[in-house]
């Protein structure tokens, strides 16, 4: 009767034991669950609101390409305006009668 006691206090220590470790790991899992939620979320808040370096640089060629646009057809006006003040600022010669 000894012997069998023994053996059910040691299945009963390891069954302990185990229950504690198994309490633990799914502890561990519950809380890797949500973490992988939370860095789910924040790379879908990141995508969604930044920009990668890559769409940085085209936006910014786009920006610089219609700037470049805006300057030349600014550079023109100058001109035609210079033009018009040259051609106002002329003397205007008097018709000569035959």
């Amino acid at each position: 009767m000894k012997v069998v006691g023994f053996f059910i206090m040691v299945a009963g220590s390891g069954w302990g034991i185990w229950w504690k470790i198994d309490a633990k790991v799914e502890k561990v899992k519950t809380e890797t669950t949500v973490l992988r939620e939370d860095l789910a979320e924040h790379k879908l808040h990141t995508a969604e609101k930044y920009i990668t370096k890559e769409g940085l640089r085209e936006t910014t060629e786009q920006i610089m390409g219609a700037i470049g646009g805006v300057k030349t057809a600014i550079d023109n006006m100058t001109l035609r305006v210079d033009r018009v003040v040259e051609n106002q600022n002329k003397p205007q010669r008097a018709a000569r009668s035959s």
